[in-house]
């Protein structure tokens, strides 16, 4: 599967050109609101936030309280007065524009959060600093506080949507599954058609290695096509006439004649696509925490504002110092901190998982990480290694594992079948030395057979023994009926009539599987397995790792069915895969994880990607996902506590004792508050994720 992945990943973009279907899907992605944050993307935050940056460098050196502070005095010439109100309305109105953007849809959903926060802080600024520069109300302008809050908030939005990953990446991941062009079988031959062409009824060869186009039935021909992609069976399934295969998947080394049943959106492919962006638009709705503190900052600055009128006004009258005090109360509300609070956090924790092979693509997943009390493990590629391997063997007396091993390696060393390179692998492993064979033949439907050192001998499974009329010895016949139970793939060392020795072959348990298992259980977390593979081999793989929850014999359609059940009974559910076959519960899941060796769709739909195809890395994810929610939690508990104290004394409650907060003081007060939000984010990257 991975082979085949690499060879198609460099396909290019027009794929969805060809297949009518993907265009479709294609077209809604940018909807999907959890993955792109409300139709946000890291350019609209990116190129404001360089141009605000250069302009408010020289808006900071020419206002009058920085001047004051450090005792200097800027470079005067005809206009430079009017640097700072020109350089602060290019801010404000470029800058700025999203976010007021933002604030309009913010306020007609009837949703008040960041966006509305930020607008509120940025024009109150912003049109105070203009009255004041224009001379109708006495004070200092704020145009040094619009530039750093502009930039400030467009830096946390632009390290915000690096961290989130693009939902439409999926769709084109499962799009180049499918060839650019199919072989059409007309009369004397064939003739080369864009896939996009084919029609239900036209016959179509697939060639050995080749794709197929679309979904299917062989009606000439016999094949092994590796379904593992689609369908999660670990084994190649044999294909002859009448059966069904599927778009997308790996033809073996037969050549297939297939007649078109399905195209476009009514294949398999498409079908799974459709589930992907339903899953990922369903989720589309969940609000960071950030945006949930921003709406009642929102709220509270609003009421306090207008205290502050009434009482002010009551006392004194409508003047510049009531005016003054209730903008210094909506200009302490920026939240500047607050804005930082969890991008920093964010881009922290993501950094600190990509050095530890954890790559969190969707910031969402990572901060749900920390619920997880169920964890979803799919079999193949994931608990296993996907490839079918030697997990057990029996020999008659006389002869050891090493010489069965060694004798039936060299018998398949010509042969091409996954079975001669399990054998061939297993005897790598064990450091075992083949033999040259001579005179290798293929017995069809039976196995292989070659000479030996002088002796004839071939492996093949029970119909090799069936035509020789042969039993198998009963010092391992029951071994060989467990391996059976299993579902495990059995195959036979012959020499003549006697049956030397039987192999077990079976897709490989990850040797860190047990471990990662263990691990979640640590946590208090139960664990389940969900494969599309047959109940023997499902029970025997669950078995070995302690597994009791086993979901067997699931179609792809009814996978992220098994996750939504889980989800309705309360749980919160990680789901762990590595196929196209896993991506609709990839998306479902409240976190996805794929592992790195697997497809691009399964990495595309999944928010966390483990780049080792390390299991054990699940329980790593949850452990920093605590620990980054436990620092945002402290810098919003930082970001709010500050305005809690410091909105109320830019209201003047301390004033009949004499002392009232400056709006200048009160700015940068905000500011230092940032700066400890960022301090407390860096202890982060202190976090030492547990050994495996």
């Amino acid at each position: 599967m991975q082979q085949h992945q690499q060879k198609h990943t460099a396909a290019s973009e027009h794929h969805a050109m060809h297949h009518g279907h993907m265009n479709g899907h294609q077209s809604h992605t940018g909807h999907s609101g959890h993955m792109d944050h409300a139709g946000h993307s890291e350019a609209m935050f990116q190129r404001p936030f360089w141009i605000s940056l250069i302009l408010t460098i020289p808006t900071l050196i020419y206002a009058d309280l920085f001047q004051r502070l450090f005792g200097y005095r800027a470079p005067s010439f005809p206009g430079s007065a009017w640097i700072e109100p020109v350089l602060g309305s290019i801010i404000y109105w470029y800058g700025g524009w999203i976010f007021l953007r933002g604030a309009f849809s913010e306020l007609r959903s009837r949703q008040p959060g960041m966006m509305t926060l930020v607008a509120l802080a940025i024009s109150t600024a912003y049109i105070y600093s203009l009255v004041v520069t224009f001379e109708w109300v006495e004070g200092m302008p704020f145009y040094w506080e619009l530039a750093t809050l502009v930039t400030i908030m467009l830096l946390g939005h632009w390290m915000e949507m690096r961290a989130i990953g693009s939902a439409q990446s999926a769709l084109r991941a499962l799009a180049k599954l499918l060839p650019d062009q199919a072989e059409r079988i007309v009369d004397g031959g064939t003739e080369v058609v864009p896939v996009g062409a084919l029609q239900e009824g036209d016959r179509v060869l697939v060639r050995p290695g080749g794709q197929v186009p679309a979904d299917a039935t062989v009606y000439e021909g016999e094949s092994d096509v590796n379904e593992s992609m689609i369908t999660g069976e670990s084994r190649p399934v044999k294909k002859r006439a009448d059966s069904e295969v599927i778009a997308g998947t790996v033809n073996g080394s037969g050549s297939l004649r297939i007649v078109i049943t399905r195209t476009g959106e009514k294949t398999m492919l498409a079908g799974i696509m459709r589930l992907v962006e339903e899953a990922q638009q369903s989720r589309s709705h969940a609000q960071a925490l950030a945006d949930r503190a921003a709406s009642w900052l929102t709220f509270i600055a609003l009421g306090v504002a207008l205290i502050t009128l009434l009482v002010w006004g009551l006392a004194q009258g409508i003047n510049d110092a009531t005016l003054e005090h209730v903008v210094t109360t909506l200009v302490v509300a920026c939240p500047h901190a607050l804005g930082l609070a969890i991008p920093l956090v964010v881009a922290i924790s993501t950094t600190l998982s990509a050095r530890n092979g954890i790559l969190v693509r969707d910031r969402m997943a990572l901060e749900r990480a920390r619920q997880i009390n169920v964890v979803v493990f799919d079999k193949t590629g994931t608990l296993t290694t996907g490839e079918q391997g030697l997990v057990d063997l029996a020999t008659q007396k006389g002869l050891s594992e090493e010489q069965a091993l060694a004798l039936a390696a060299a018998v398949e060393g010509d042969s091409e079948h996954i079975i001669a390179r399990a054998l061939e692998r297993a005897a790598h492993q064990r450091n075992v030395t083949v033999p040259q064979a001579q005179g290798f033949q293929a017995l069809p439907g039976r196995g292989v057979q070659a000479q030996v050192q002088g002796r004839t001998l071939r492996v093949g499974g029970p119909r090799l023994l069936e035509q020789q009329g042969m039993q198998v010895p009963a010092e391992f016949a029951e071994r060989v009926r467990q391996w059976g139970e299993r579902g495990q793939t059995v195959v036979y060392l012959v020499e003549e009539s006697n049956v030397l020795a039987a192999f077990a072959l079976a897709d490989v348990i990850r040797p860190e599987s047990r471990a990662a298992v263990t691990q979640l259980r640590q946590h208090g977390i139960r664990v389940a397995m969900l494969t599309g593979d047959s109940q023997d081999v499902a029970h025997w793989v669950a078995g070995e790792l302690g597994i009791d929850e086993v979901f067997a014999q699931v179609l792809p359609e009814h996978k992220n069915e098994k996750v939504k059940e889980l989800q309705q009974s309360g749980a919160v559910v990680a789901m762990v895969g590595d196929g196209v076959n896993d991506a609709p519960a990839l998306a479902q899941a409240d976190v996805g994880i794929a592992i790195g060796a697997g497809t691009d769709v399964a990495r595309a739909s999944a928010g966390i990607v483990l780049v080792k195809s390390d299991p054990r890395d699940v329980a790593r994810i949850v452990q920093l996902s605590k620990a980054s929610y436990r620092k945002m939690e402290q810098n919003l508990g930082w970001a709010v506590g500050y305005n809690a104290i410091a909105l109320p004394l830019a209201a003047g409650v301390l004033a009949p004792f004499g002392f009232i907060l400056p709006p200048a003081i009160g700015a940068l007060l905000m500011s230092l508050s940032t700066i400890i939000v960022a301090l407390n984010a860096q202890l982060l990257r202190g976090l030492r994720l547990q050994e495996a």
